[in-house]
């Protein structure tokens, strides 16, 4: 397994050569790169080699111990979803709900334009007016977009809080450390870049309006309990205390995005119950950003009404990539279902763009994780910060959450 985990890593760094978006994080040896450039496979080469090297592990009898069982299945899917990615790199075509499944290890399910309105009708309540319910949204929403001198405090202030709670509940490497980064001119809202030795660059755009709810989402969701945690924990029990050197590669378009991306946003709620939040947001954020405490709890409770949006943006992607809707008509529907402003609007037609179906791995991903934890935690805080800590530390795989029983 060893020996074919190296050639996996290998195959990885190979796509990267041909799609610069590929390798979302590295820190295995440097000579192995090097060489891997150097040899420079063409696509239907690291086709044909993930095949056969998935066909090896097939081959191979299931292992006794549990995590190394699931070793060969997260492996053999992975070289799966590789071979399937270079096939779309060499100019082949998948629908949306194809792509979904052969890269990502889910299929979405179909949503119809009726049950998108019925997910709002909650905003609609609480913000009455005449006007279309994402112009009365944004419109409250956007009284509260931190002023842009204000917003480095409010991040770091956002994300020393998630890592306070996370620390309570999980043991954290000793030396784990991150680095925050203010940016713009990019077509998503954040990003953890994962350099190894338990340390990450955090990313932030700040090109669009950012409000305060939405920095305790990137706090979490690129920091503390998510990515940053996500990435630190395997480094420590997969690649260090295993040796298991697949660890040291992160492929961005793989199933391993649904684990980590579904992690990162079910993770809001684990660290941030509402109460807790809107307890947050009162006495700490809302002082920093300059706004009124006593709106407060009217504002986190609108903002969290307004996370059931996900499926709306899946379904976008589904019309947008299959050729049944244009831009414009994706725009508009953003707009409409998924309480989008235009810009904001025009930024996901860019993302669907430069990364296809992997919009899927969020609210699909946040979903089957929230399901998971659930079902083997229950309600019990302490269960479910259990249940969570051992599902970033395992190699796991979207289509094994269900049949897992801890």
């Amino acid at each position: 397994m060893n020996a074919i985990a190296e050639q996996y890593v290998r195959l990885v760094l190979a796509v990267g050569e041909h799609d610069t978006h590929y390798v979302d994080a590295y820190y295995g040896p440097e000579e192995w790169r090097e060489q891997v450039r150097a040899e420079g496979w063409p696509l239907d080469e690291i086709v044909r080699r993930a095949g056969a090297l998935q066909a090896r592990v097939d081959a191979l009898p299931v292992d006794a111990d549990r995590l190394s069982a699931l070793r060969q299945r997260y492996l053999s899917r992975q070289l799966q979803a590789l071979g399937g990615f270079g096939r779309k790199l060499q100019g082949e075509t998948f629908a949306f709900d194809e792509e979904a499944r052969m890269l990502y290890d889910v299929v979405p399910p179909a949503v119809d334009e009726q049950a998108l309105a019925a997910l709002l009708a909650p905003i609609d309540r609480a913000l009455p007016g005449d006007a279309p319910i994402a112009e009365r949204y944004n419109a409250y929403s956007e009284r509260f977009a931190i002023a842009p001198q204000r917003i480095e405090a409010v991040m770091r202030a956002a994300i020393a809080e998630a890592r306070r709670r996370t620390a309570t509940r999980i043991a954290l490497p000793e030396d784990e450390r991150f680095e925050l980064a203010l940016l713009t001119d990019k077509p998503w809202s954040a990003y953890n870049w994962y350099q190894g030795r338990y340390h990450s660059r955090i990313e932030i755009n700040t090109e669009l309006p950012l409000t305060v709810t939405r920095a305790i989402e990137l706090a979490v969701h690129e920091g503390y309990p998510g990515h940053h945690v996500y990435n630190a924990l395997l480094e420590r029990a997969l690649v260090r205390e295993r040796g298991w050197i697949e660890y040291s590669i992160y492929p961005l378009y793989s199933p391993q995005s649904l684990i980590a991306e579904g992690s990162a946003d079910y993770a809001i709620a684990l660290a941030f119950p509402l109460d807790q939040r809107v307890r947050f947001v009162e006495e700490v954020l809302f002082p920093l950003a300059g706004f009124d405490p006593t709106e407060a709890r009217r504002y986190v409770e609108i903002s969290e009404a307004a996370r059931v949006t996900g499926l709306a943006t899946i379904e976008a992607a589904r019309r947008y990539l299959d050729g049944r809707a244009d831009a414009a008509q994706t725009r508009a529907f953003l707009q409409r279902y998924a309480l989008a402003t235009p810009a904001r609007a025009e930024q996901r037609v860019r993302f669907f763009d430069a990364y296809g179906a992997y919009i899927v791995n969020y609210a699909l991903g946040e979903a089957l994780v929230a399901d998971h934890v659930a079902r083997l935690a229950g309600s019990e805080a302490t269960a479910r910060w259990r249940v969570f800590a051992e599902l970033l530390a395992s190699p796991q795989l979207p289509s094994g959450l269900r049949a897992v029983e801890g």
